[in-house]
C-alpha cells in the first residue's frame, strides 16, 4: 500500500472554516456550557460569536471572562433586548468572518464532532447547506428522542429542495451549517424582534433560494428540553392562544415565501406539515385548556384553514390531520374534543360512535355529516386509525389488561383480526421493553352505547358480518391477559407506555396504542402485594393523547417516593 502524501492527509483535516453564533438572554446557568461545547469542536471552528441579548443576570460578564482566555470567542452585548431569537442571530451573523456559520442556543449544546461532520459533508458535496440529526434530550431524565429522524437516516445529497419535500418538516436552524456568502448574497435573515417560531420563516427563506443540501446521519445538535424551567421555551410555552396565533402566522409566512419563489410543491408541503404536525400537537392538548382559550384557538384555526384550497385538501384526504381540519372548518364552535384528541394521537385512533349518511357513506357524525370518512375505505390497513380500548382491573388472578378492538366501517372484519401483541415500553428509556403474552381476539357484539362513546362487549352473539351499523350494534373483538407487575417493578420506579400490535388473518399488522377507559371497577392508584418487592404502587392513567399508561413504584421506599413527588406537585 502506498503511503499517503502530506497533501492528501491535509485535505482530510478539518480546516478552520466555521463560525458558531451562540445567542442567549438571562441564561447564566447554561450559556457557558453552550459556548464551551462550540469551542470544543476543535480546529474546524474558527470563531464563536456569543450574542447576549441585554441580559440582567450576569451572563455577559461570564462570557467576557471566558473570552479573556479564549481568543476564538467574540462577545457582543446588545443594548436593548430584542424580545426574540431572530434579532440576536442576525447580529451574530453580521459579525461572522468565516466561510460557514452555525447557530446554537444558550441552553443547548453541540455534541463532539458535530461541526466536522457537517463541514465535511458541505465541502464534499459542494453544498450551500448541510444538515444532521438533532436529538431532544428531556431533562433531568436524560431521555433522548430524535428529531425528524427519517430525514437523516443516511448520507444524502439533495440537488434541489423540491426533490425532497420532507425538508419542510425540519424547521430548525440549529442542526445545520450554512455557507455564509449564500446567506449574505441571497439576503436571508431571521424575522426581527419578537417573532416566535422565527426558525419556520428562516427555513422557508433558505429553501426558497434552492440550495444544494447535504444530509448526514450524525448527531449534530442536542436540544435540551426543560419542562420544569421557570421560563419555558417558546415551543413549550403553549398555554396561551397567542402562541398558537404566532405559530399559524409563521406557517402562513413560510407558505407565502415558498409560493412567491415559485416553489409550489414545497409550499403545499408546508400546509400538509401544518395539518400533520402542528394541528395535531395542539389538538392533543386542547382538552386541558379553558373555554376562552378553546374558542380563541378554534377561531384562529378556522381562519387559517380557510386559506387552504381544494388541492391542499385533496392530497391524502384520509390522513388524520386533514380529517381534524375538516371538522374544525365544519363547526363554528369547538366540538367533539375528546374524539379529536384521539384522532390527533400518534398513532391515530378514531373512536366510536361511528355514523353513516343516509346513503350509507361513512361520515364524522350525525351532527357533522358533511365531513366524509369515505377516504378511510381506500386507506391501507397499516394506516387506518384503529381504535382499541384498554382497561386495567384488579382481581383474584392479579392485575388484568382487557382490550377491545372496534370495527371501522367494515374494514376490520374484512381484514380478520386474530391477536394483539402487548408490550410495555419505558417512558424515559424506549429501549427498555417488557413484552406480554399475545392476546387472542374473540368477536363479540356491543348491545348498547355508553354515554362516553366507548364500547363494551355485552357478551352477545357475534354478528355474522362484523360491520358497523346504525341500529346500536357494532362489532368488537376482545381479549384479556395478565400484567406482569413484578417484571415492571424489577426495573425500578418509572412510567410505562402500553404499545400494541394487532395482527390480521393475512399476516398484516398495525401498531397502535390503547384508549384509556375510565369508570367504576377499573384499577386506580393501588398498592399491590408482591412476593419479590413486598408491595408495588400501581397507577394507571390517561396521557394527553388519551392513551393508557402505567406508573409503577416497587417497594415501600419506591411507593413513598411517588407519594412525596405527588405532594410536591400539589403544593406547587
Amino acid at each position: 500500500m502506498n503511503a499517503e502524501s502530506e497533501s492528501e492527509r491535509d485535505t482530510r483535516k478539518p480546516r478552520s472554516q466555521v463560525a458558531v453564533v451562540v445567542i442567549g438572554y438571562d441564561d447564566a446557568a447554561h450559556v457557558t456550557d453552550a459556548v464551551r461545547s462550540a469551542l470544543a469542536q476543535g480546529p474546524a471552528v474558527r470563531e464563536v460569536v456569543a450574542v447576549d441579548d441585554c441580559s440582567k443576570d450576569g451572563s455577559a460578564g461570564l462570557l467576557e471572562r471566558l473570552s479573556a482566555s479564549e481568543p476564538r470567542l467574540k462577545v457582543i452585548r446588545r443594548r436593548v433586548n430584542s424580545g426574540g431569537c431572530g434579532t440576536p442571530r442576525n447580529t451574530g451573523l453580521g459579525a461572522v468572518t468565516s466561510p460557514y456559520v452555525m447557530f446554537l442556543d444558550s441552553d443547548d449544546i453541540l455534541p463532539p464532532g458535530a461541526v466536522e461532520a457537517l463541514l465535511r459533508a458541505a465541502e464534499g458535496a459542494h453544498a450551500e447547506v448541510a444538515g444532521g440529526l438533532c436529538v431532544r434530550r428531556e431533562l433531568p431524565s436524560g431521555r433522548e428522542v430524535p428529531w425528524q429522524e427519517r430525514l437523516y437516516g443516511l448520507h444524502a445529497v439533495v440537488p434541489h429542495p423540491a426533490q425532497r419535500p420532507r425538508l419542510v418538516h425540519d424547521t430548525l436552524c440549529v442542526n445545520k451549517l450554512y455557507r455564509t456568502d449564500f446567506l449574505h448574497t441571497r439576503g436571508i435573515r431571521f424575522p426581527e424582534g419578537r417573532f416566535p417560531y422565527e426558525d419556520v420563516v428562516f427555513t422557508a427563506r433558505v429553501l426558497a433560494a434552492a440550495p444544494r443540501i447535504a444530509l448526514v446521519p450524525d448527531r449534530v445538535y442536542v436540544w435540551h428540553v426543560r419542562r420544569s424551567a421557570g421560563r419555558l421555551s417558546i415551543s413549550l410555552d403553549r398555554a396561551g392562544a397567542e402562541n398558537w396565533r404566532a405559530r399559524t402566522e409563521a406557517c402562513r409566512q413560510a407558505h407565502e415565501v415558498l409560493l412567491g419563489a415559485g416553489q409550489k410543491e414545497l409550499a403545499r408541503a408546508v400546509r400538509a406539515k401544518f395539518l400533520d404536525h402542528d394541528l395535531r400537537m395542539y389538538v392533543r392538548e386542547l382538552g386541558l385548556r379553558d373555554t376562552t382559550y378553546r374558542r380563541a384557538w378554534w377561531e384562529l384555526t378556522r381562519a387559517h384553514l380557510a386559506e387552504y384550497d381544494a388541492d391542499d385538501w385533496a392530497r391524502n384526504p384520509g390522513a388524520p390531520g386533514r380529517l381534524i381540519g375538516r371538522v374544525v372548518l365544519a363547526s363554528p364552535e369547538p366540538c367533539d374534543l375528546p374524539r379529536l384528541r384521539e384522532l390527533a394521537a400518534r398513532p391515530a385512533r378514531l373512536c366510536p360512535p361511528y355514523a353513516r349518511a343516509a346513503d350509507g357513506t361513512p361520515v364524522w357524525s350525525h351532527g357533522i355529516p358533511q365531513v366524509s370518512l369515505e377516504p378511510l375505505q381506500a386507506r391501507p390497513l397499516r394506516a387506518l386509525p384503529l381504535a382499541v380500548d384498554g382497561e386495567l382491573r384488579a382481581g383474584a388472578r392479579g392485575t388484568r389488561l382487557r382490550l377491545r378492538l372496534h370495527e371501522l366501517y367494515g374494514r376490520v372484519a374484512q381484514a380478520g383480526p386474530e391477536a394483539v401483541e402487548v408490550e410495555w415500553r419505558h417512558r424515559d428509556d424506549g429501549d427498555v421493553v417488557v413484552r406480554g403474552a399475545s392476546v387472542a381476539l374473540a368477536p363479540c357484539a356491543r348491545a348498547r352505547r355508553e354515554t362516553s362513546g366507548t364500547a363494551h362487549c355485552a357478551g352477545a352473539r357475534p354478528e355474522a358480518s362484523g360491520t358497523a351499523g346504525l341500529d346500536g350494534h357494532e362489532a368488537t373483538w376482545s381479549g384479556e391477559t395478565a400484567v406482569d407487575l413484578a417484571a415492571l417493578a424489577a426495573l425500578g420506579a418509572g412510567t410505562w407506555d402500553l404499545r400494541l400490535r394487532v395482527r390480521f388473518r393475512d399476516g398484516a399488522s398495525r401498531d397502535i396504542t390503547a384508549h384509556a377507559l375510565r369508570g367504576a371497577g377499573l384499577l386506580r392508584r393501588s398498592a399491590v402485594p408482591s412476593t419479590r418487592q413486598g408491595v408495588v404502587l400501581v397507577q394507571p392513567y390517561s396521557t394527553h393523547s388519551g392513551a393508557l399508561a402505567l406508573r409503577v413504584a416497587p417497594g415501600v421506599r419506591g411507593a413513598l417516593s411517588v407519594v412525596r413527588a405527588r405532594l410536591r406537585r400539589l403544593l406547587h
